[in-house]
């Protein structure tokens, strides 16, 4: 049975007279230099310097492994580990002075080095697993992929080490390239729970799913929205968009009900036409906004019947294209979301959709009526907000997050009274 502190060069061994207290001193220098070269047996290589002791016991201890002049105190001295190698072979036909140490130090040696080795060759694995496997996938796939970048990208996104940390690394990565290889070409569509036989929950949720996304080039983008540019078709009955105050063509709902639009409802949707010139619908990001707005209207005498749209999150560009389709129906059209890096990509994606709309208490001035404290962080591009060239520099500068429960006030007050701030009588 291999020894766990020098993989079995101890076997036959007789350590006892290596391992005294005087000689300590000579086998922590070696086991230092063996963590610094990730060499665990020094059998070779340069010659190692150690200083010597001034402790007569300790200097006599180590005149047998240490050939030359007298040993003097506190003077350095370099030890070749070719004569010392030969010296401790004397006590055991595998010993190593690398493995002498070990035992000394009662520790294994190298373990950092080993380790970083193990993972470049693990992670050489994964490599030669993604070219290979890329190489032979149908060419639609093959530009999806890009062989030549694809593990640098997953590299990039964190996914080598996420995969290394996984039971089964190569199980998973071959799972997700079965996956990938299965995806249509550009024009065709497939079910989702069709992409892997006999398990159409394989791809519900979990890394199997994200990892083929990160794969493609995908994983930037909302979850539904990733699958849709890969002719993958989800489940059209969840999600979708949470609405009270107005309705779809044709539909008939209670007044002031609150209810969910799924993607297959929203799919070519048309809304209902405005009542009136001008009147408004409120895009929120957060469900608490829109049930603020009907409580209130429940309680309170309101001039108009609230109209919200949530998008309860990111918005997917089906869910976009629903709300840019309220300006077919002459509805005016107010977005807004939490004045974070995910809230102004919210915005980006609407304002895209819906050219016609307006941000909606979205701008400098109103982040800073929300008196932003705190310590978070946040991560912005100048390009992140264009539709304010002020509002970046100055979360950049305050660096905290507002979210729209900070302006619930502020926001009831514009949904009560029909038009957002600016655009009020």
């Amino acid at each position: 049975m291999n020894c766990s502190l020098c993989n079995g060069a101890c076997a036959d061994a007789d350590l006892a007279p290596l391992l005294t207290p005087e000689l300590a001193w000579l086998w922590q220098a070696l086991a230092a230099a063996a963590d610094r070269r990730g060499d665990e047996s020094l059998t070779g290589g340069p010659a190692i310097t150690v200083t010597v002791p001034a402790d007569p016991a300790q200097r006599a201890a180590a005149a047998g492994l240490i050939d030359g002049r007298p040993l003097q105190p506190g003077r350095s001295r370099r030890v070749s580990l070719e004569e010392l190698a030969t010296a401790v072979a004397t006590r055991g036909p595998l010993l190593t002075p690398g493995a002498v140490a070990a035992h000394a130090c009662n520790r294994r040696l190298a373990t950092k080095a080993r380790s970083r080795a193990e993972q470049n060759a693990s992670s050489d694995r994964i490599r030669t697993q993604l070219e290979s496997s890329a190489a032979d996938s149908p060419s639609h796939v093959r530009e999806l992929v890009g062989p030549a970048t694809v593990f640098d990208r997953l590299r990039s996104l964190g996914w080598i080490t996420r995969l290394l940390n996984t039971p089964t690394p190569a199980e998973l990565l071959d799972q997700a390239l079965q996956v990938v290889a299965r995806l249509p070409p550009p024009g065709e569509r497939i079910d989702r729970r069709l992409l892997v036989p006999g398990n159409p929950h394989a791809l519900d949720a979990g890394p199997l799913p994200a990892l083929v996304l990160a794969l493609t080039g995908s994983s930037g983008t909302p979850v539904r929205s990733g699958w849709a540019h890969l002719g993958v078709d989800c489940d059209d009955l969840l999600g979708g968009l949470i609405v009270t105050g107005i309705t779809p063509r044709g539909w008939r709902i209670p007044s002031g009900a609150t209810f969910t639009l799924p993607p297959r409802e929203l799919a070519n949707i048309a809304w209902e036409p405005s009542p009136a010139v001008g009147a408004w619908v409120f895009i929120t990001e957060n469900p608490s906004v829109l049930a603020a707005a009907s409580n209130r209207a429940l309680t309170q005498e309101t001039l108009v019947t609230p109209r919200v749209i949530c998008t309860a999150g990111t918005p997917s560009q089906l869910e976009c294209e629903a709300v840019g389709a309220l300006s077919n129906a002459g509805w005016r059209i107010a977005v807004r979301a939490d004045f974070d890096q995910a809230g102004l990509a919210h915005m980006r994606a609407l304002l895209a959709a819906a050219p016609a709309a307006v941000p909606w208490r979205m701008r400098a001035a109103d982040y800073l009526a929300a008196a932003p404290e705190g310590t978070g962080t946040l991560h912005l591009k100048e390009s992140d907000a264009p539709w304010d060239t002020d509002l970046v520099p100055v979360m950049l500068e305050h660096s905290v997050p507002v979210y729209e429960e900070d302006l619930l006030p502020r926001l009831l007050d514009d949904i009560a009274g029909g038009a957002p701030g600016a655009f009020l009588a």
